[in-house]
Formats: C-alpha cells, structure tokens, sequence
C-alpha cells in the first residue's frame, strides 16, 4: 500500500519537472548529448581535451555568477563545473534564496541577475519538507561540507550522508528527494570532479561560524 508520504513525494516529484521554474534542473540530463561526430571517448573523460569541452570551458568561465577563488584549483575544471551548475543543470533554481537579485528577475520580464548573496546557500522553501542543502564551501573548503570522496557518492547513489528527515523510503535507507541524483550519476568522472571543483571556488555563505569570520 503506498503511504500518504510516498504519494506526496511523488505528487511533488511531477510538480518539479512539470514547474517552469526547475524543468531544466530536475528533468534534463545533466549535460546535452555529445554530437556522433565527437563521441564521449576516453581522451574526453580523462583528458577533457576534446573541442566540445573546451567550449563548455569558455562558457563556464563567462557565465559565472559570483567571484571564484582559483587559489589552489585547476581553473579548467572549474569553468567546467561552473558549465554543468548554471547552463545545463542550474543548481540555482532549487538550491539559491533567493534565486534572483531584486529587479534581476527575468520570468518578470527583468534582465537576468542572480541573488549573490543567495546563490547555492539552501534553505529555500518550495518543496515542503525536503528543504535544499547549502552548496556552498564551509571554513574548511567544503562544498555542503562534503569530503570530493563523499560528493561523488552523494552524487552516485542519493544517499542523505547527513539523516536529515523526512527518511525516505526509510530510516535505514535515506535517499535524498527532488535532487535530479540519478542524472547526475550519469555524468563522466571529469564531471562530476568538475561540479566538485567549482562548488570548492565559489565563495561561502551561511553564518559566521560556518564560514570561519565571514558571511
């Protein structure tokens, strides 16, 4: 017998990928098919060095919307993720509060300017009781607070490594819920390393304490 919270999930499920806001977030693949000419080869999961990447790359870079530190990172990868997080899978639409800055609005007809001081940080309230994660880096240069070895497990198999209710389909086996997870999954390793990578530049966003003396 299905429960009432399972068809609630499933209701809020369809809601998603049927809202304007989230369709591209939550019901297309994490990044556009690669053409038959170009293939996904394994030069272009190891090395990236394929000519659709590189475009992928200058795009990213031009596209970020608030200022990365590159200190220490490879900055390819990171106009790479910054690709995957704001073209093809646009991590704002669930994950920022607000989403747009005022006047930067543009399903209100606004020129396109997103909320710097709201972007990735979580906490938005559209989903009922499953309430976005901040993406953002912690004091330590963590994105979520997530280790790269725990990211990728995140992103593989949809496991909640931080139990927050409500536990679905159980307690034992918690599976996070609106996040496009089995998407992801799909994404090459360079990928998903990339996602990591650019999530590790962005800057951070929360309380003091999270973000070692600033906001």
């Amino acid at each position: 017998m299905i429960t009432v919270m399972q068809r609630a999930i499933t209701a809020l499920n369809r809601s998603v990928c049927a809202g304007a806001l989230v369709t591209v977030f939550a019901c297309d693949s994490p990044l556009p098919p690669a053409p038959e000419h170009e293939g996904r080869s394994a030069a272009h999961v190891d090395g990236g060095s394929d000519a659709s990447e590189a475009s992928r790359i200058r795009i990213g870079k031009a596209v970020a919307p608030v200022p990365l530190n590159l200190q220490g990172k490879n900055p390819s990868l990171v106009w790479l993720g910054s690709y995957i997080a704001n073209v093809t899978s646009p991590c704002a639409d669930c994950h920022s509060s607000p989403q747009w800055a005022t006047g930067g609005n543009p399903y209100l007809g606004q020129p396109k300017v997103l909320d710097q001081e709201g972007y990735l940080r979580g906490g938005s309230q559209a989903f009922g009781p499953f309430v976005p994660r901040n993406l953002t880096p912690n004091a330590q240069g963590l994105p979520a607070g997530l280790t790269l070895d725990e990211f990728l497990l995140v992103i593989n198999t949809g496991v909640d490594l931080k139990r927050r209710p409500p536990f679905v389909p159980s307690v034992e086996h918690d599976l996070l819920q609106i996040m496009p997870w089995p998407l992801f999954s799909d994404m090459t390793d360079r990928e998903k390393r990339a996602l990591y990578e650019y999530l590790r530049a962005i800057p951070c966003r929360g309380s003091e304490a999270r973000c070692g003396g600033g906001t």
